[in-house]
């Protein structure tokens, strides 16, 4: 492993940093592709979601950023506005070693309104789908006339996703001196003309092969359609995974299974896209702080999804594409943890199981139904909870703000605190499932910033 201390071009405040985000040796990708970022070199490299991707190229274009220029200096686009999300807030972690960056998000499902008074001053560095980025360019609220950065995350997705024409259009718009970054899962043919087209002498990184797994015991279990629900409840109450995404190809389907599993007691969320922007972000920041067990999601919503340490994946259905169902169960047994991943298989589905099985390599491990159907059912409650709080970075609201706030006057301890996360409106801090509704009184009885604070208890 290769220390970030060895990197001589960032400054001692960002290591600092970057320790205190718990990053000390580099991944290889990280350890491949940095000093090449950072001498400002195009680089296309194929790395998996969880590779460390995110942090190699935001610790590469935060470096490049001049925040005495009010200029929009670095462009990153993504997939999906989830994966957005996700780059945004790793990238505003990454900049609390310096100030005055504006880093600002831009994605469809959000008025466009609030986004052009957004822009009135021109961000730093804009993270956002194609689609909507295309849209400020042509309303010209979003100028790149002086970019430096571009960046293409997961650029095989955006591709699947049929926005290549969008990305041809934004890049056209930006000056033919910037520097290209592209990072990728896959490297299919579209992928080379992709960067043959946007960059120059590339430095082309390949750290681990697409199909190669993390420690992940799969299993996979024949059921019939209607046996598929009972089956995962009693999955689910038998193995008490601290974290699960269910993967579901339907919207309807996700949202009956997230129905079923709290009607057992089973904590769970839904996911899919006819949820409106704001219900999608709480539910990923209510799943990823412990106010939820069990994630039902479709592979779309799904995508962008980072949960460092995911106990387990099932697949409800399996995946159409063999690369698919490897990056669905990739989400777990991240950072040399033992994963788990459970696929029920009903009879029509077996010619995708056999299509899997070549594709891996190696025989599918079969399970009997019959495993999961002994013994008591057990309920799977949240350990925490989630307080919405009405005010975000716009008012100026920080971590240490709430937390003080919680753990001062209102008597909380520190440990019954949770992840608290802050967006542009709102803040949102998990508390222990048993403290949850005592803290909220307890904050709207006191003050934060001298203000009296408006909160609600997220439920289902």
């Amino acid at each position: 492993m290769t220390a970030f201390t060895t990197l001589t071009d960032l400054p001692a405040s960002q290591i600092a940093n970057l320790a205190d985000m718990g990053y000390t040796e580099m991944t290889p990708v990280q350890a491949a592709t940095l000093p090449a970022i950072l001498a400002r070199r195009d680089v296309r490299a194929q790395a998996k979601t969880g590779s460390g991707k995110t942090a190699a190229f935001g610790i590469g274009l935060l470096q490049h950023i001049d925040s005495s220029r009010y200029v929009t200096q670095a462009l990153v686009l993504c997939p999906t506005r989830e994966l957005a999300d996700q780059v945004s807030n790793v990238l505003r972690q990454l900049a609390r070693f310096t100030r005055n960056i504006k880093i600002l998000t831009l994605c469809g499902g959000q008025p466009i309104s609030a986004q052009r008074d957004s822009l009135a001053h021109a961000p730093h560095i804009v993270v956002g789908t194609p689609g909507r980025i295309l849209d400020h360019l042509k309303r010209e609220t979003l100028k790149l006339d002086q970019l430096d950065t571009l960046v293409l995350d997961e650029a095989d997705r955006m591709l699947e996703m049929g926005f290549r024409d969008d990305m041809e259009a934004v890049a056209a718009l930006t000056p033919a001196s910037r520097q290209t970054l592209l990072f990728s899962a896959t490297w299919p043919e579209s992928i080379a003309s992709l960067s043959a087209r946007f960059q120059r002498d590339a430095l082309h990184v390949a750290t681990e092969e697409v199909s190669e797994l993390p420690a992940i015991e799969q299993e996979f279990i024949e059921a019939s359609p209607s046996e598929k629900l009972p089956l995962l409840q009693a999955l689910l109450a038998q193995r008490q995974p601290a974290s699960c995404v269910v993967f579901c190809n339907t919207k309807r389907e996700c949202d009956d299974i997230a129905a079923a599993l709290n009607q057992q007691n089973i904590s769970a969320l839904a996911l899919h896209g006819d949820l409106e922007q704001r219900d999608r972000e709480r539910v990923l920041i209510r799943f990823a702080n412990g106010s939820g067990r069990v994630l039902v999601a479709t592979d779309v919503a799904a995508r962008g999804l980072d949960i460092k340490a995911l106990a387990m994946v099932v697949n409800y259905q399996l995946a159409w594409d063999p690369e698919v169902h490897v990056h669905r169960i990739g989400r777990t047994g991240r950072a040399g943890e033992q994963g788990s991943a459970v696929s029920f298989v009903a009879a029509d589905e077996m010619a995708r199981a056999h299509a899997l099985e070549d594709f891996l390599q190696q025989p599918l491990r079969w399970l009997a139904a019959s495993a999961l159907k002994k013994g008591a059912r057990q309920p799977l409650p949240a350990a925490m909870m989630t307080l919405c709080i009405d005010g975000g970075r716009k008012a100026k609201i920080r971590p240490g703000d709430i937390l003080g706030a919680l753990t001062g006057d209102a008597g909380f301890r520190a440990d019954q605190i949770g992840k608290i996360d802050i967006t542009p409106t709102h803040a949102y801090v998990a508390v222990a499932a048993s403290e949850a509704k005592a803290a909220l009184v307890r904050l709207k009885q006191g003050k934060m910033k001298g203000k009296s604070v408006r909160a609600i208890l997220l439920q289902d």
